[in-house]
């Protein structure tokens, strides 16, 4: 949950704040009034100024004693750390596999099928909202080929049905009146299309997507599946088609359409780019789970592309990989990814959803949870059960940060990035230290014992992933006890633990360069209070 921000005396040093990406501070900034002061003379008062710092020019040192660190490694895009805000966000699966009870459609299903009773977008969209989730990835066309839009490029579509309406449509326009994002997925693969493995198709497929990016307002991610090729119905023809994943759907001009589109869209598929499958869909992310990948082809595929990779390494990522391509955690509330009936009992807890939420998020993923519609159109009463008492817990976790009001210090402090910086709850400030201390502490200390059981860490990852190792000791009877130790933080690492009553904690960071540690948050999880371990 984010914290509305607080307050902290002075206004922060904007020479403080992480800078935009792409742009340097200038070296100098001279202001004076130059009244009477002639062109020529003012000249020779900027040469005397450059002349005086030439010793520390020559001598290497070309950054000021406030610069902030040099960024490290691959680095996140604007609109990757866009995405890293939205941490917790719903899919919805619903098509003719709604009404079929199938999984996967043969592509030769009526679209006389699909005949919600009482859709309800608003109703779907409020129950995602109450979980704590900040948008939508739709299933626009899953691999049967059956649109929920009017597609120019199909017949197979929302209107051949005696539904008729728009979904696309209405749920696009039910997370804006929420405040929430929308995101589209595609699958590449169409069972129904005749023209599936041929020329026809790659265009019907890049006209698809080009509807979908321009009609229907902003996007923040476009999700393609791996799964693609194979049997299916194609127009009648009733065979098999097998395709080159990598090069057949030609992905540069699929990227380049969502590029030109949607520039503030992120990418999915297990290739990325920008963000990646996490390997598996039970719901957790490696531990650790870097935020940086470098994607490989397995054996017999002639390139990394949606269903090429050897995607079990998305689950940890890699240490130092290529690219920053974070981790997407995608799991169902159920089972199955569409609605059956005879799961109506086999719905998550709310305990169990959250640490879903602590194993994804928590590692510095997303998390991608499936919550389909059922044949009414709506999220049944007991998933949007489950869904507002998950909403309930997280909120009451996070609602307040017990780390305000107490003292922080560290063990080294780079000038104007001081460790105050890392409770201001501003994600565009952080305490770091000089460019060769690459080991550093903080220390809070509470004006009294203090319970609590999660502390929340993020990373400044406009400057790259930086920490490779952390651990958090807790002050008991006098001396330090390690509560926890391990690898990556990233855009979020949280752990959860015990209750554990303290007067002190320390974390401690470890990387191959200075860290830079924009928030740490404390919290306790509610009704938890009476399980601690004294001080």
């Amino acid at each position: 949950m984010t914290h509305a921000p607080v307050q902290r005396g002075a206004r922060a040093d904007p020479q403080r704040a992480l800078p935009t990406a792409g742009r340097e501070r200038p070296l100098y900034a001279v202001g004076m009034k130059t009244d009477g002061l002639g062109a020529h003379h003012f000249a020779l008062l900027c040469l005397a100024l450059i002349l005086c710092r030439a010793p520390a020019l020559a001598s290497g040192d070309a950054r000021d004693d406030r610069s902030a660190p040099a960024p490290y490694g691959a680095l996140p895009s604007e609109a990757q750390r866009a995405w890293h805000e939205m941490e917790f966000y719903g899919f919805l699966h619903f098509t003719t596999n709604t009404f079929t009870d199938r999984e996967w459609g043969h592509g030769d299903e009526s679209p006389a099928v699909f005949a919600p009773t009482a859709f309800d977008a608003d109703q779907i969209v409020s129950a995602l909202a109450a979980a704590g989730m900040r948008g939508v990835i739709l299933t626009a066309k899953h691999h049967d080929g059956f649109c929920l839009w009017d597609s120019a490029h199909t017949t197979h579509d929302i209107t051949a049905s005696p539904f008729g309406r728009d979904v696309v449509r209405a749920i696009a326009d039910a997370c804006r009146r929420r405040n929430m994002a929308f995101g589209v997925y595609l699958s590449p693969w169409d069972r129904n299309h005749a023209e599936y493995g041929r020329q026809g198709y790659r265009d019907a497929f890049k006209g698809q997507l080009t509807e979908l990016l321009t009609n229907y307002g902003p996007i923040f991610e476009v999700w393609f599946d791996g799964a693609n090729g194979g049997d299916g119905y194609y127009g009648g023809a009733r065979e098999s088609r097998l395709i080159d994943r990598a090069s057949y759907y030609e992905w540069e001009k699929v990227h380049e359409i969502v590029r030109r589109l949607q520039p503030r869209a992120c990418i999915f598929s297990d290739a990325g780019p920008e963000i990646r499958w996490i390997g598996n869909e039970s719901g957790d992310a490696g531990d650790p789970c870097w935020a940086t990948y470098s994607p490989a082809p397995r054996d017999g595929e002639s390139a990394a592309a949606p269903g090429t990779t050897k995607y079990q390494e998305g689950h940890h990522g890699h240490r130092d990989g290529a690219k920053w391509m974070p981790g997407e955690v995608d799991v169902s509330i159920r089972p199955g990814w569409f609605y059956h009936a005879a799961e109506d009992d086999r719905v998550r807890s709310p305990e169990n959803l959250v640490n879903l939420w602590y194993g994804s998020v928590g590692r510095g993923a997303s998390l991608l949870l499936n919550v389909p519609p059922d044949r009414r159109g709506q999220i049944h009463e007991k998933d949007a059960a489950a869904l507002k008492e998950m909403g309930r817990i997280l909120r009451e976790t996070f609602e307040k940060n017990l780390a305000h009001g107490a003292t922080i210090t560290a063990t080294a402090t780079r000038p104007g990035f001081t460790p105050d910086l890392a409770i201001d709850d501003r994600k565009d400030t952080f305490w770091s230290t000089p460019d060769d201390v690459r080991s550093g502490d903080l220390v809070i200390e509470f004006a009294q014992p203090t319970t609590l059981s999660v502390i929340s860490v993020r990373e400044a990852i406009a400057l790259g992933q930086r920490v490779h190792r952390w651990a958090i000791d807790a002050e008991q009877h006098g001396a330090w006890r390690e509560i926890a130790a391990g690898e990556s933080i990233g855009a979020r690492r949280i752990w959860r633990g015990a209750p554990v009553t303290t007067t002190r904690l320390r974390l401690r960071f470890t990387g191959p360069v200075c860290p830079a540690i924009s928030d740490v948050s404390v919290h306790l999880e509610p009704d938890r209070a009476t399980t601690a371990s004294p001080p």
